[in-house]
């Protein structure tokens, strides 16, 4: 009798599924009316925290893009550490963003220096973009591009201003430059004294504009100096110029400036 031979078997090659985009926690659910009132305030908050935790995921894996972006960028001259090139109109405002493109100067990012530049660092908004509105209302840079901003922006328009566009702005923070934290008054003393001025002591003085932080930063200019890049002082009609010492002379606003009282 013919010894039995064992075929082998066949196994199905293992298919690659693409990645499928994960719905927000609670999207489409609403509290239904026909239970108790404590369980529908507690739906209710379960429902705000579901959409505040889906929030702040997608504001983290933001910070994340761009830091990997920062961190393979690093020492670049055409963006200057930031991965992406912001543009703007010929009055000087932001209109979007566009890759670099130059080649990364680094192949890769490590996991670990990703996770704490985009939690930890003071740079972690570096390379993301924010909007204001003139009604006061405005959203610090979280978004990956100025398609996203807007998205934001027009939701907010459609929920306090009705469906009419109200004239919003889009800035975007890049990474700050040697060239732009240079002094305007290099090579001349920080502090020189005015003899030509024909001003009283109090309209010397009066030159000074400080801003609130908020002001200074929907502006783009520092919030000492008011964007002049210098200080005004005077006593006994000796009328003094000093260079901000926090945005020294540049005058722009810095994301590192520290906060007003």
């Amino acid at each position: 009798m013919a010894a039995k031979t064992s075929t082998a078997r066949k196994r199905t090659a293992t298919r690659h599924r693409k990645p499928v985009s994960r719905a927000r926690v609670g999207k489409g659910l609403t509290v239904p009316r026909d239970v108790p009132v404590f369980a529908r305030l507690g739906m209710r908050v379960a429902l705000i925290a579901a959409k505040q935790m889906d929030d702040h995921k997608s504001v983290v894996m933001s910070r994340k893009d761009a830091a990997i972006l920062r961190l393979t960028h690093e020492g670049c001259t055409t963006c200057k550490g930031n991965g992406q090139i912001f543009t703007k109109g010929k009055d000087g405002s932001f209109t979007g963003s566009k890759p670099c493109p130059a080649k990364p100067t680094k192949a890769k990012a490590g996991r670990v220096k990703v996770a704490m530049a985009a939690r930890f660092s003071p740079d972690k908004r570096t390379g993301l973009v924010g909007w204001t509105c003139p009604c006061g209302k405005r959203e610090r840079p979280k978004f990956r591009d100025a398609k996203e901003a807007t998205k934001a922006l027009r939701a907010h328009e459609k929920q306090k201003h009705g469906a009419k566009t109200v004239g919003g702005a889009w800035y975007g923070q890049a990474a700050t430059s040697a060239e732009e934290t240079k002094p305007i008054t290099e090579g001349a003393p920080v502090t020189k004294t005015d003899t030509t001025s024909s001003m009283t002591d109090e309209e010397w003085e009066a030159q000074n504009t400080p801003l609130g932080q908020k002001a200074a930063e929907a502006r783009g200019v520092c919030f000492c100096c008011g964007g002049k890049g210098a200080l005004y002082s005077a006593r006994n009609s000796v009328h003094t110029t000093t260079v901000c010492p926090i945005c020294t002379g540049t005058g722009k606003h810095r994301a590192s400036e520290p906060a007003t009282t």
